[in-house]
């Protein structure tokens, strides 16, 4: 029998866990993009990958909404309207294919 207590204290173990491996992720990112500062090897980002992730994004979004969670798939819409425009903000910026 679960009691209604047990199930929170679980929820927030898991919610705990989750922003502890944020952090150490974005612990290691900051180092990783210290260092190839130092190095002086930072590249411009890949802008047209940005576009590309938010015509992902938007339709998964949509899909979770539906079927999970209307919150969870508004946040996945907004993230991939985001990077829709960062990619479309920098077009210029976008590589060439070669052919």
């Amino acid at each position: 029998m679960i009691i209604y207590g047990e199930k929170i204290n679980n929820w927030i173990l898991i919610v705990i866990g989750i922003i502890a491996i944020l952090v150490l992720v974005g612990i290691i990112v900051t180092i990783v993009v210290l260092k190839k500062k130092k190095d002086g090897k930072i590249e411009e980002p890949n802008y047209q990958a940005f576009f590309s992730f938010g015509i992902i994004w938007i339709p998964i979004g949509i899909v979770f909404m539906i079927t999970i969670h209307p919150a969870a798939g508004m946040a996945f819409v907004a993230m991939g309207i985001v990077y829709m425009a960062i990619g479309l903000a920098n077009r210029d910026k976008w590589e060439k294919k070669e052919e």
